[in-house]
């Protein structure tokens, strides 16, 4: 695929906890046959280091990007099988990134997890990296950005700073997983929490049970 055909998501991964539902987005993604532009933040490496003890390295991000979305949210390597070929890095201190301009061929941003401090910064337009710089952008181009953000409790200039990203036409989705699909794995809650970020996105996925009306049906499963 060329670079004019290619039109990636762009999925930016801050500092939260919750590296699990960033994996599971990013399989969701490639296993869907979208090409995907990838901003792992600073703080965020902290993050994976201490949930998966694996440290994301620029110079070896393939290999690392592969061992992190092979694993199970339960930490087991080896778990799935993923194919990062259609992944593009790029390193969040370049702010000469293909993503910073709203020239850059791009369907959209997921932010998985959001921090509260990520979302501060894309609320305030501060753009101090990549990642905050590329979901400014998203915005101003009017492409769907998707902010999953993973905190509680939420103090009020947290609240606040969400509603700013939805009157500018964000999805605040919080990182909230459901029961009535029949979990009985943490990937089974993980994988929800995923598959609503996907359906935010409009990228079609078989991550979780939906919902049909009928009481009980995901206890059958």
């Amino acid at each position: 695929m060329s670079q004019q055909q290619r039109q990636p998501w762009i999925v930016g991964v801050s500092g939260a906890s919750g590296t699990p539902f960033a994996a599971a987005v990013l399989r969701g993604l490639l296993a869907a046959g979208e090409s995907v532009d990838l901003v792992v933040s600073r703080a965020s490496r902290l993050t994976l280091l201490d949930e998966t003890g694996i440290a994301f390295r620029d110079a070896h991000w393939q290999e690392d990007l592969r061992d992190w979305l092979a694993r199970g949210a339960d930490g087991k390597p080896r778990t799935f099988e993923v194919d990062v070929s259609g992944v593009r890095h790029w390193a969040a201190g370049d702010l000469a990134a293909g993503p910073s301009s709203g020239s850059y061929p791009a369907k959209g941003m997921l932010i998985v997890p959001a921090s509260t401090a990520c979302v501060a910064g894309v609320a305030l337009g501060l753009s101090k990296d990549l990642l905050q710089r590329a979901a400014s952008v998203t915005l101003k181009e009017r492409r769907k950005l998707v902010v999953a953000v993973r905190e509680t409790p939420l103090n009020g200039q947290t609240l606040k700073h969400l509603v700013t990203l939805d009157e500018a036409g964000a999805v605040v989705l919080p990182a909230s997983p459901a029961f009535y699909a029949g979990a009985t794995h943490i990937q089974d809650l993980v994988d929800f929490v995923a598959g609503r970020v996907l359906d935010a996105a409009g990228v079609p996925h078989l991550l979780y049970r939906r919902w049909e009306g009928e009481l009980g049906g995901g206890s059958r499963g």
